[in-house]
């Protein structure tokens, strides 16, 4: 089973920036495509951004322009850069596969965003 952590989250003023990972232990999920969701409180899932194995990135209107979504094969880690963030972003961040694998949710890492 894929274990998924992921870091950087934090308390940011509108118009800020964070960087978020993710790191996978145990069965490394590299040949996958990854991706990176958030939830904010009252709402459902919503998928941010997907990234394949070679790097084609897709990404929910909401973030085009702001957020990317990158990896390092190598280190089993993906990241999310977040620029021009929005309080409408604040919500808590998991990685996973796309689609998600049930077994393969993180903690999450909350992202809360002031105006």
């Amino acid at each position: 089973q894929v274990q998924l952590s992921e870091f950087g989250g934090g308390l940011v003023q509108a118009g800020g920036s964070l960087v978020l990972s993710c790191a996978a232990s145990g069965s490394s999920p590299s040949i996958r495509t990854m991706a990176w969701y958030r939830q904010a409180p009252g709402k459902q899932r919503e998928l941010v951004a997907t990234i394949t194995r070679g790097g084609v990135t897709i990404y929910v209107d909401s973030v085009k322009g702001r957020f990317t979504i990158s990896r390092d094969n190598a280190k089993n880690t993906v990241y999310l850069q977040m620029n021009s963030l929005k309080p409408e972003d604040t919500a808590l961040y998991c990685c996973n596969t796309a689609p998600p694998g049930d077994g393969f949710w993180g903690q999450g890492t909350q992202v809360t965003v002031s105006s």
